[in-house]
């Protein structure tokens, strides 16, 4: 009895050694996050907090793509049907795992590294670098304290929160089906990858710096489903289509996965980095930057083939790279930073913005903006297109931009800010700009500013976004925001 009973527990053993080594034993999803059980960075679950009944389908049913579609207007305006609260609009904070107090107007090591590079440093390293995305009464944050955060869209109440990977999260999550998808990288390069650039003029951002790729996690609890490693770091937002996930490195990488598997449908190797231009895709093609060198590229969704790639002349440093490319309507809109100067002031850089053709790559029309100084990080401008006008921000001195997206001709031009990388969002006939620690309301048609409001922190590439009526922010000093729309029609109207 004792013998049968060894021959069982070896013969146990033995077949477990042979699951394990031919890769056939335990799922991605059995196996546990490397972080210690009830430590600092443990997965975090409150299913009282998730919403119930008819908060439950609140907002769209999906977030495919950065700002949630092509054009990169975050809002979706809820239809009738609802609770009160859909459309009169909430007001809430929340505290991210290193929230830097809101009313505080110098970010963290000012004293040390001077504001401009500090706030820099804190967006990159601390807060959330874009905004949210919302789904069925969720709004999905990933923040560079390493977090992704679900809470509850009318109450603000954490639903979950988790840290994957011990590196900064810096994208929108994509959410379709029962999954959400971080893109995880950071900024760096490490020293061996300098020495490497200096030799041959080439180097892999975040190679080696930490784990860099795209993190797939249960939708409803946070607990990770797969994981797909990449070369370098993967910090732009993906795009879904279908069944297809879409995601760039800082190797040069274009890849195509089963968003329900991770497994790799094709790789297309193309030269430079993708430092954060997230892949947009429209009608069967995906669009996005790459710096060092700075070429657009269009590839074809199904084979990663490359249909086309430009360049914007004079690009310089990250610039092209930086943006996300906007489509809509057939025309493809790009902007970099172009032509460095050095003056006694430090070296200044103009922006470009340029129309492409989507289909074969020509230009349509280039327009120049007001030249201004370097900024130290995202030297760029995420352009987003409404109707037949495409708004852009300038990085270098602050300017807004309404140009006709037919011709390029100037609407008007709006300037309160220092800098401004984000894209607006347009609703209820309404243009709302996240620049600095307000959000603006400007006319998008002759860019009269209506009413601003004080949020407090900063906020660098974050677009508002908006569901029914409420407008939701998050931002670099590590907050997540709800802010009901009745506040700037108030303004508005006194």
């Amino acid at each position: 009895m004792r013998r049968r009973k060894i021959l069982s527990t070896v013969a146990a053993f033995f077949l477990f050694v042979c699951l394990v080594l031919s890769g056939q034993g335990r799922s991605p999803a059995d196996e546990p996050l490397p972080v210690a059980p009830g430590g600092p960075f443990s997965r975090v679950y409150l299913p009282q907090n998730a919403p119930r009944g008819k908060d439950r389908f609140f907002g769209p049913k999906s977030w495919e793509q950065m700002n949630g579609n092509a054009e990169h207007n975050a809002a979706f305006l809820q239809e009738k049907g609802g609770p009160s609260w859909f459309f009169d609009g909430v007001g809430w904070r929340f505290a991210e795992a290193r929230a830097w107090p809101l009313r505080e107007k110098e970010p963290f090591g000012t004293h040390t590294d001077g504001e401009v590079e500090a706030a820099a440093v804190q967006t990159q390293f601390y807060g959330n670098a874009l905004g949210v995305s919302i789904v069925d009464g969720i709004v999905y944050a990933e923040s560079d304290d390493m977090f992704a955060y679900a809470l509850n869209a009318r109450t603000g109440q954490l639903v979950w929160r988790t840290s994957p990977v011990g590196n900064h999260l810096m994208g929108n999550p994509v959410v379709k089906g029962r999954f959400v998808y971080l893109s995880a990288g950071g900024v760096g390069f490490n020293f061996a990858n300098v020495v490497r650039y200096r030799a041959t003029g080439y180097a892999v951002r975040g190679m080696d710096v930490s784990y860099n790729g795209i993190y797939a996690l249960d939708r409803k609890t946070g607990q990770l489903l797969w994981h797909h490693g990449s070369v370098g770091e993967a910090m732009p937002t993906p795009a879904v289509h279908g069944n297809t996930l879409y995601f760039a490195t800082g190797s040069g990488s274009v890849h195509a996965l089963d968003r329900r598997t991770g497994k790799t449908l094709w790789t297309t190797r193309l030269k430079g980095n993708d430092n954060m231009s997230s892949p947009a895709y429209s009608s069967g093609r995906i669009y996005l930057s790459m710096a060092d060198p700075p070429r657009l590229y269009s590839l074809d969704a199904r084979s990663g083939k490359v249909l086309w790639s430009r360049t914007i002349r004079g690009a310089a440093n990250t610039g092209m790279g930086d943006v996300s490319p906007t489509v809509s309507q057939g025309i493809v809109v790009m902007d970099t930073v172009t032509r460095p100067e050095r003056g006694r002031k430090g070296v200044t850089l103009q922006p470009v913005i340029e129309a492409f053709d989507a289909k074969t790559g020509k230009t349509l029309w280039e327009k120049r903006m007001r030249r201004g100084p370097r900024p130290p990080a995202f030297k760029g401008g995420v352009p987003m297109i409404h109707g037949h006008v495409v708004y852009v921000g300038s990085p270098v001195n602050g300017d807004y931009e309404a140009r006709d997206l037919r011709n390029g001709k100037r609407i008007w031009k709006w300037n309160r800010i220092s800098s401004a990388r984000s894209a607006p969002t347009f609703a209820y006939g309404r243009l709302f700009i996240a620049g600095a620690d307000h959000v603006y309301v400007l006319d998008p048609k002759s860019g009269k500013e209506l009413a601003k409001k004080w949020i407090g922190g900063r906020m660098g590439i974050v677009s508002p976004t908006i569901i029914g009526g409420t407008i939701y922010l998050a931002n670099s000093w590590d907050w997540i925001l709800a802010i009901p729309l009745s506040l700037w029609k108030e303004k508005a109207s006194s």
